[in-house]
């Protein structure tokens, strides 16, 4: 346990809290048990090591500990976390739970037997908390921490500071909001430049690999995260990268599950399994048709890569994404709060209740025309105007 105290205490020391995702000041500390999932490369590990950095002021009653480590291998979480107690422990911070095949049994019983044992833990958005051993859904708060905003990526790169705006306030005033944002600066440049390189705050090191990094990333999602979590064979992990390599290059995909299941060798019901697995794993977003199932062995109406970083980093470039980059956008952005629905009359429906359609500037509503609640979000546009949105204004609503 000295060793893992001397790690902790080295690693919270070394933490950088120039830079603080949204999500820090969201979370209910005091929560007995908080389970902090998300995607590879988004932050989750420093979000808590920044949070232990402002609190445990060196307090032998903190500790940060990753299930990566190979001490994990040998002992228990349980009996580690029971010695850390006897002796005065009553914070504990765990990362990477997904590489420890009991830990939501041993969190369960640590949970319940010591009462003022205050634990965060952190893994793969593709854990399925309430399938887990112990099911900690009714017992853990649990929150989400999204890939960078465009807004968080401008401060994070030292381009410019702005605040949030909720939805409703971008689609009454965004107008105004755009001009303020908008002074003395051209933000188009700087919004490309996301959507390319500024979704995962690794951006700010990579310095000129960001893609090669990402292809890191994704590898091991599939390979480590997915392999055990879905406990798949290695031949289909071998499918699964077929899979998100054929997704990558035809998104937004309108599926066809006959057709997909025989590119890949995968069977319809492996296949909608595995297209929800990779859903949650963040590295695709399955989207259905309003009024239909979210159930996974419902096939969703159209496949989107997660995000514009993925979608640049794995697509083939044989043509133009443009049209797609911006539809990917604008859906990873609203899916961080809202319900996104595929719409037969626009692009996407939102919450059930708002229709829009995605262009470019001079995007027309001769689709959606006379319809409640319809917008455009518009591509190449620093202002707007009526119903008419910038598109890169979405990226500012967290």
């Amino acid at each position: 346990m000295d060793e893992l105290i001397r790690i902790s205490d080295r690693i919270v020391s070394n933490t950088n809290s120039d830079f603080e995702r949204y999500l820090l000041y969201e979370i209910e500390w005091e929560d007995r048990l908080i389970g902090l999932t998300g995607a590879r490369g988004v932050g989750k590990t420093t979000l808590m090591l920044q949070y232990l950095k402002k609190h445990s002021k060196s307090s032998r009653s903190w500790i940060y500990v990753s299930l990566d480590n190979f001490y994990f291998l040998k002992n228990r979480l349980f009996d580690f976390a029971e010695e850390f107690y006897l002796k005065g422990g009553r914070h504990l911070f765990i990362d990477e739970v997904h590489h420890y095949p009991h830990w939501s049994m041993d969190i369960k019983n640590l949970h319940d037997i010591y009462h003022d044992l205050k634990i965060v833990f952190s893994g793969s958005s593709a854990l399925q908390i309430h399938k887990a051993e112990a099911d900690l859904s009714r017992r853990a708060a649990i929150y989400n921490l999204h890939e960078l905003s465009f807004r968080e990526y401008l401060m994070l790169s030292g381009k410019y500071e702005g605040k949030v705006y909720s939805f409703e306030e971008v689609l009454k005033n965004h107008t105004e909001i755009s001009l303020e944002i908008t002074k003395g600066k051209s933000i188009i440049p700087w919004f490309n430049e996301y959507l390319s390189e500024g979704i995962y705050p690794f951006f700010k090191e990579a310095k000129g690999q960001y893609h090669e990094r990402l292809n890191s990333v994704i590898n091991i999602i599939i390979e480590r995260d997915l392999q055990v979590l879905e406990k798949i064979s290695y031949a289909t992990v071998y499918k699964l990268k077929m899979l998100v390599a054929l997704l990558a290059d035809n998104v937004p995909y309108q599926v066809n599950i006959t057709a997909l299941s025989s590119k890949t060798g995968l069977s319809r019901d492996v296949l909608l399994r595995l297209l929800g697995a990779l859903d949650r794993a963040n590295l695709i977003k399955n989207i259905r048709l309003v009024g239909s199932s979210d159930g996974y062995l419902t096939k969703p109406d159209k496949i989107y890569m997660n995000n514009t970083s993925l979608l640049s980093s794995l697509h083939s470039g044989n043509v133009s994404i443009k049209e797609t980059m911006r539809e990917t956008f604008f859906m990873n952005q609203m899916c961080k709060s809202h319900v996104v629905k595929s719409a037969k009359e626009g692009d996407f429906k939102i919450d059930n209740r708002y229709l829009f359609e995605i262009g470019g500037r001079k995007k027309t509503f001769e689709q959606i025309a006379d319809l409640p609640d319809s917008f455009i979000a518009a591509d190449d546009l620093e202002v707007g105007y009526h119903n008419k949105i910038p598109l890169w204004l979405f990226g500012f609503m967290y």
